[in-house]
């Protein structure tokens, strides 16, 4: 009697669906995998049983609602390995832009005209501070091959690669003409993890941190490389305050810059 296939579930918290698209861009590839295991939950594909049991269960968005914090429980002990995808998994995403800085409340008040019906959360959370993580891919959105690579290892009992070195090293990688050299472009390179391929850069323009930040970030050194170029402190915050703002060395950085445009 043959093996059972192991048993794949994607699941969807408080998100923009783009990261689940990485599955869905693998075409041909998803049919392959299909063949190879079970995919158990993935409303987007057609699969729905969102309770069901799972080798890897896949989990996009950040958890902005009580009700997301019981559901996330849920599929942790539902599942042997846990893998959050996308930057509102893993820090919050730009929905945690709200976090310590706005009264959330006060903001539903004033945009719905009956708030008793908005059960969100006061802050945007990464999935790690809720419930134990067995691998973070990060970015906006994540990269079919990321998630194809996580499978692969995670079946074959094999440690995932996750890159955490520079963007910039990306770009010597391609041979890019550094954006931030060349064309004075207030670029996060220097402290972003690559896994884009230096998407932007390879086009002419700045990163803007989508992958989070890198193993080593020295944001002091680039927000004064950023004054330098002439950005006032509250736009030098707003570069590390944007995708990935819940992250840290990003939001540290984020407060000192902010602090400074009220001085």
């Amino acid at each position: 009697m043959p093996s059972p296939k192991p048993k794949i579930a994607v699941h969807k918290f408080s998100s923009c669906d783009g990261c689940q698209l990485a599955f869905l861009n693998l075409g041909e590839d998803l049919l392959r995998l299909a063949e190879l295991v079970d995919i158990v939950h993935f409303a987007e594909a057609g699969a729905v049983a969102a309770e069901a049991a799972a080798d890897i269960a896949f989990v996009e968005g950040s958890v902005t609602t009580r009700d997301e914090i019981e559901r996330i429980q849920a599929i942790r002990a539902n599942s042997k390995y846990l893998v959050t995808i996308g930057a509102c998994a893993t820090a919050g995403g730009l929905q945690a832009l709200r976090n310590g800085v706005a009264n959330a409340a006060e903001w539903v008040a004033a945009v719905y005209a009956a708030p008793e019906y908005i059960k969100s959360l006061p802050t945007s959370s990464a999935i790690a501070q809720h419930v134990p993580v067995d691998l973070e891919l990060w970015g906006c959105p994540v990269t079919s091959r990321q998630v194809l690579a996580a499978v692969r290892d995670l079946l074959f009992g094999v440690q995932p690669l996750n890159p955490a070195d520079s963007v910039c090293m990306e770009c010597k990688r391609r041979g890019n003409v550094c954006v931030m050299v060349a064309k004075g472009e207030a670029c996060m390179g220097p402290v972003t993890r690559t896994g884009c391929g230096a998407l932007c850069p390879s086009f002419g323009r700045d990163c803007y941190a989508c992958f989070g930040p890198s193993e080593q970030t020295n944001t002091a050194a680039l927000g004064k490389r950023f004054e330098g170029l002439g950005l006032l402190p509250q736009q030098i915050a707003q570069r590390f305050l944007f995708i990935n703002n819940a992250a840290e060395p990003f939001a540290a950085a984020g407060r000192t810059w902010l602090e400074k445009s009220h001085e």
